[in-house]
């Protein structure tokens, strides 16, 4: 019998299961699936309430790849919206699907009741707090550009919003990482994020810093990530947001003291706003890359909730 797994935080994998994730689809971007079908017989239910170009795509085209077939739902398909209960909903798609990926853009407790159930899988392809299965991708990129990610060192630029609190989640479980938030005044990581990332680059010999201004940019850095300035689902609270966001513009400048860094931006991007066109489009970028390896990422989280780490023995892994 397969042991359900379910993806709704980067805390729900243990640090070898991070690795293997990582890894699995880190091959995946360099060899293709190679005719593995390992979801052969799978049903997997995609469910976005939320609008998604990369993440949809990349579930939907990785499980087919992986040989599942898919049942897609859109935000008014469900009698969640006639006042069926989560944890009924959950219930009765565990009956019949092997796997549900949801973006809700909500409160990530939603998924935490489909999720009650040993029968079907759960991921979690963006709730309001986390955006897991993006941290994933990110590293998966960030494996195939290195071949490393242990003493890594990476500059985040930008709100502290979703993309940023996975990434603090997931780099800072590698020996040595050095991870730095440049985030405007008042869109900082929230405290909790930030307390987890600090306790683990401490517990795993690394650094990670937030700061609200961009003064003193560090040098020497591997990769410089961004992410747009409106959230999917979000609202800014300041009137004049744009004016405090204006000087956490990605530009050439940054690669003065980092001549040799990558870009990273999870996309969608707004050109001018949180990026420079130069920067997007220049040789730094591999944003595409990353954009592309959200199916490779996509199809090695499949693969763990269906069959558990590549190479590890049965029942290996994390449920509940």
């Amino acid at each position: 019998m397969v042991r359900v797994r379910h993806l709704i935080s980067i805390d729900d994998l243990t640090d070898e299961d991070l690795r293997a994730v990582v890894a699995r689809g880190a091959q995946f971007s360099a060899e293709g699936p190679a005719g593995a079908r390992p979801l052969e017989g799978d049903i997997a239910g995609i469910y976005f309430r939320r609008t998604s170009t990369r993440t949809r795509t990349a579930f939907s085209a990785g499980a087919l790849r992986l040989g599942a077939q898919i049942v897609s739902y859109g935000p008014g398909d469900l009698q969640l919206n006639t006042g069926e209960t989560s944890e009924d909903t959950g219930r009765v798609m565990s009956r019949m699907l092997d796997v549900l990926v949801a973006r809700t853009a909500d409160d990530p407790a939603e998924m935490r009741a489909w999720a009650s159930q040993s029968r079907m899988s759960v991921v979690n392809a963006m709730s309001a707090d986390e955006h897991p299965t993006q941290a994933l991708t990110d590293l998966t990129t960030l494996l195939g550009q290195f071949g490393r990610l242990e003493g890594l060192r990476v500059l985040y630029v930008g709100e502290g919003n979703n993309t940023a609190s996975a990434l603090a989640l997931a780099l800072t479980r590698f020996p040595g990482v050095e991870l730095e938030l440049r985030t405007p005044p008042g869109y900082g990581l929230a405290e909790r994020f930030l307390a987890r990332a600090a306790e683990q680059a401490r517990r795993h010999g690394g650094r990670f810093t937030e700061r609200h201004d961009m003064a003193a940019l560090p040098s020497g850095q591997d990769a410089v990530y961004t992410t747009r300035w409106q959230t999917t689902g979000t609202t800014k609270p300041d009137a004049n947001w744009r004016e405090i966001f204006a000087p956490f513009q990605v530009g050439e400048a940054l690669w003065e003291a980092s001549p040799k860094a990558v870009f990273l931006h999870d996309l969608p991007a707004h050109r001018g706003d949180e990026v420079t066109a130069d920067v997007l489009d220049g040789p730094a970028s591999i944003a595409f890359q990353q954009a592309e390896n959200k199916m490779h990422s996509a199809m090695a989280v499949l693969e763990w909730c269906r069959r558990g780490p590549t190479g590890s023995t049965p029942g290996a892994g994390r449920s509940w």
